[in-house]
C-alpha cells in the first residue's frame, strides 16, 4: 500500500551560536562520500558558490600567514573538507592560497574539465601560502618547512568567507542552522579553531542536511 507522503522533521543540528542541538532525525554517516566533481548536478557533484578570490597572497597574509615561493614539504597534511547548503555540496575552489597567474606555478588540465594548480620549482615573488588548495577535490594541504598545525579559520580567510561561531558567509544561526562534524560527529564550539590534522574530514552543513554526512574522505591522490 503507498504509504503517505511523511512528514517533514527538523533535522538535529548544531546551533554553532548555541551550542544547541535542534530535535529530529540524524542524518547518516557515511565513510565514503562520493566522488565530486565541479559541476552542477548528479550524484556528489558540487555547485561554485564561492569562488577562490584574487588576492591570495594579501589574504595569506590577513590570515597570519607567511607566503612562501616553493612548496616545502618538510610538514606536509592533509584535511578534506565538505561544505553543504540545503543538501547540495559547495565546491572547495582549486588554487587558494597559490598565486595562480605567477608563470611558475604549473597547471594541469583534469579529466573532468577541472584544473590543478601547483608544482612550484621557484617563483620570484612569493607565490603559495603553506595552507592552500591544488585542486577542486576538496583536501587542504599543510606544506610548510616547520611543524605547524593550521586552522579552519585561516584557511576561511584565505578564501574570502566569512566564518565564524554564528555564521558562514550570509548564512547565520539561528535563523538557518549550521551544524559542523568532525570525522562523522556533531562538534559544537567555533569552527575557526578547528586545526588541520593529517587525514581529518570536516564537514559543515548549512540549512537543510545531505542524506549522509561523510566521516572520512579518499586522500589517495593528495
Amino acid at each position: 500500500m503507498r504509504m503517505p507522503m511523511p512528514i517533514r522533521f527538523a533535522i538535529a543540528v548544531v546551533s554553532l551560536a548555541l551550542g544547541a542541538a535542534g530535535c529530529g532525525t540524524t542524518p547518516a554517516v557515511s565513510g565514503s562520500p562520493p566522488p565530486a566533481s565541479a559541476s552542477a548536478g548528479g550524484s556528489g557533484s558540487t555547485t561554485l558558490v564561492w569562488p577562490a578570490p584574487a588576492n591570495p597572497m594579501d589574504l595569506a597574509v590577513k590570515a597570519g600567514l607567511k607566503p612562501l615561493p616553493k612548496e616545502f614539504v618538510n610538514n606536509h597534511v592533509h584535511t578534506h573538507l565538505d561544505v553543504f547548503v540545503d543538501g547540495k555540496r559547495v565546491a572547495v575552489p582549486a588554487g587558494i592560497g597559490i598565486k595562480i597567474d605567477d608563470p611558475a606555478v604549473q597547471v594541469d588540465d583534469l579529466p573532468d574539465g577541472t584544473k590543478r594548480y601547483g608544482g612550484i620549482d621557484l617563483c620570484n615573488q612569493p607565490c603559495i601560502s603553506p595552507l592552500h588548495t591544488h585542486g577542486v577535490d576538496g583536501i587542504l594541504h599543510t606544506e610548510s618547512t616547520e611543524t605547524t598545525r593550521n586552522t579552519l579559520g585561516e584557511f576561511f580567510i584565505e578564501w574570502g568567507v566569512a566564518l565564524d561561531a554564528s555564521c558562514v558567509s550570509t548564512y547565520c544561526s539561528p535563523a538557518t542552522p549550521i551544524a559542523v562534524y568532525i570525522d562523522g560527529t556533531l562538534t559544537p564550539g567555533d569552527p575557526r579553531a578547528i586545526e588541520i590534522i593529517d587525514l581529518r574530514e570536516i564537514a559543515i552543513v548549512i540549512g537543510t542536511p545531505p542524506a549522509v554526512i561523510p566521516k572520512t574522505a579518499d586522500f589517495s591522490n593528495a
